[in-house]
């Protein structure tokens, strides 16, 4: 084995606690299995703090309203035993972590002051979830992969939410400095959350049209056969498909 897949095996046995729990790498006894242990846990909470720092920032800038930080998460019971099947960086994991966020948060006392706050915690958890997962999306020197060419299916963590409440007009407004809480305007807003071609999150407002669009794409229908599904004119799916692309919602596929 080279010293390249050597690093790579202990990098993988650091983030992935169901390998480091396998026969493949017991049987190397390549560290001590407790010290391995720990770090990895170690490693696991620093990831996992930065994320949640990072993706439930407005939550946290809330909680000297609502008592509960979203960080809080990573001191508790249920955290704790969610470490022994942690992956960093998957998706199912960044999935469970948020929905500890989400309902750390919740358990404190009802905020009348906050009535967007059910909405809040489910555009950052969806940004959370967007974000986590392989990166697919690569220069290849040809343009982005794939763009304009096969069959468009909806990538994988991409995400459409209906809100209650117009997230967008208020999130700024929580990060500056405020006495009263900032309020969300209470309309219906839609918003597509992806992970853009180099690996960030992006967040649009969209359409019905376009969310069908998105809701459609499922790798198997061509073209045609989608535009038809959207009841959409062709030059404006392809518009809309290269809007969607380049969020990183939609990638083009072979078929099937």
């Amino acid at each position: 084995m080279t010293d390249r897949a050597l690093q790579d095996l202990v990098l993988r046995a650091l983030a992935d606690a169901s390998f480091r729990a396998s026969s493949a790498w017991r049987q190397r006894a390549l560290a001590d299995p407790a010290k391995v242990e720990r770090f990895a846990r170690f490693l696991a909470r620093h990831f996992y703090y930065e994320r949640i720092v990072h993706f439930f920032k407005y939550s946290g800038a809330l909680a000297r309203v609502t008592g509960r930080r979203p960080e809080g998460t990573l001191r508790g019971a249920e955290f704790e035993a969610l470490l022994p099947v942690v992956v960093l960086g998957s998706r199912q994991t960044a999935r469970a972590v948020a929905d500890l966020v989400v309902r750390e948060v919740k358990g404190g006392a009802p905020v009348a002051s906050i009535p967007y706050r059910d909405d809040l915690l489910r555009y950052e958890a969806a940004m959370m979830v967007a974000e986590a997962g392989p990166r697919v999306w690569r220069e290849n020197g040809k343009g982005e992969e794939g763009r304009g060419t096969g069959v468009p299916e909806t990538a994988e963590g991409t995400v459409l939410l209906d809100l209650a409440y117009d997230l967008p007009a208020v999130l700024p407004q929580l990060l500056q400095p405020w006495t009263e809480v900032p309020q969300a305007p209470p309309r219906p807003v839609r918003l597509l959350v992806a992970r853009s071609p180099r690996g960030r999150v992006a967040v649009a407002r969209t359409d019905s049209a376009v969310a069908r669009v998105v809701e459609l794409a499922d790798g198997r229908r061509t073209l045609e056969e989608l535009a038809r599904a959207a009841g959409l004119p062709r030059n404006e799916l392809e518009a809309t498909l290269a809007g969607l692309t380049d969020l990183g919602a939609v990638r083009f596929g072979t078929g099937s």
